[in-house]
């Protein structure tokens, strides 16, 4: 288990195109600080890079395809790159944090002109079982030590550098990646020595067809107090403290009941890891009615313009047509 090394101030990537000139910021890049390069500065990434800015010993690059998501990030002593190219540049490490499996791939490609063999790469996107095989083979083909490490948590436990890490990867890169993973992380769960059987992003699959369970469930539930006349409260407090209660049902519902969604796991994310995981499942010849309800309930949600708020907002698949928060925050027009 690693434990945490610093705390700092849910998956978010970006695939605009963003332009300007490459900004050099001083930092912590003193004789042997370790050389990390942050490729996706969203909701996950963006705090990551920002915690590792902050830990002491690292030398911190970062890119986005959105160069304004990267920025701010100078101003906590990260350098802010214009390419995958320039980010990575004698780095000593590499950390994805995009939006699929696809996505990384473009990054890596972008920057291979300036990888070099015995790198370390941290792939941390949710990218599903199927995508991590190409990943794994590019990192063969460049000479890369290559670790398929998708993380638990949202926008929250990754500001606090609380996140839980789930590693796959061999015994020999392990050190390296729990530098890493020690400011970023609180714990580090290592369940397999080979990054590309994709152990670690199966098991980030099953963990994510959960939390799609729960924020569902919360929504509908919450939904059919609405038509039933029912005070949403109510519904609260009857399995408060009890078997049927959990920290993330009063905190979606708690979103709901406010009609504020500021994104943690946004829906279009959601929607994203839910086909991941029918898609998963249907391969492995195992039925997930829910999980294939779930993504087309996110879907609806994301049709009716909720794609970049959190994922509690898929309570507004539940109502047909437009939807507006009443005075509650909650009740449907």
């Amino acid at each position: 288990m690693a434990d945490r090394s610093v705390a700092g101030t849910d998956t978010d990537t970006d695939t605009d195109t963003g332009t300007g000139t490459d900004t050099d910021t001083a930092g912590a890049r003193g004789a042997g600080a370790t050389a990390v390069a942050v490729l996706g500065t969203g909701i996950m990434g963006g705090p990551m890079a920002r915690n590792l800015a902050g830990a002491g010993g690292f030398d911190v690059r970062v890119w986005n395809r959105t160069r304004a998501k990267a920025e701010p990030l100078a101003e906590a002593g990260a350098r802010v790159a214009d390419t995958p190219a320039d980010a990575v540049d004698g780095a000593d490490v590499v950390l994805t944090l995009v939006h699929d499996g696809p996505a990384a791939l473009d990054a890596l490609r972008e920057a291979a002109p300036a990888l070099r063999a015995g790198t370390l790469w941290l792939q941390s996107s949710t990218v599903g079982v199927g995508a991590v095989g190409p990943l794994a083979e590019f990192a063969a083909e460049y000479g890369l030590d290559f670790v398929d490490a998708p993380v638990l948590g949202t926008r929250l436990p990754a500001e606090q550098g609380a996140l839980t890490v789930l590693a796959a990867g061999p015994v020999s890169v392990r050190d390296r990646a729990e530098r890493v993973f020690s400011a970023i992380g609180q714990r580090t769960l290592w369940v397999g020595e080979d990054g590309g059987a994709g152990a670690a992003s199966a098991l980030k699959l099953v963990v994510n067809n959960w939390v799609l369970t729960l924020i569902n469930g919360a929504g509908e539930s919450l939904a059919l107090a609405e038509g039933l006349g029912v005070d949403p409260r109510a519904f609260l407090d009857a399995v408060a403290g009890g078997p049927l209660d959990s920290g993330y049902l009063r905190t979606k519902s708690e979103l709901i009941l406010a009609g504020d969604y500021p994104p943690s796991f946004t829906v279009s994310a959601a929607r994203k890891d839910a086909a991941l995981i029918a898609e998963a499942a249907e391969r492995s010849g195992v039925r997930l009615d829910l999980a294939a309800a779930a993504a087309e309930r996110l879907r609806r949600a994301e049709r009716q313009g909720h794609g970049g708020e959190d994922g509690a907002a898929a309570y507004f698949a539940s109502f047909g047509g437009s939807v507006e928060p009443g005075a509650d925050g909650a009740r449907p027009a």
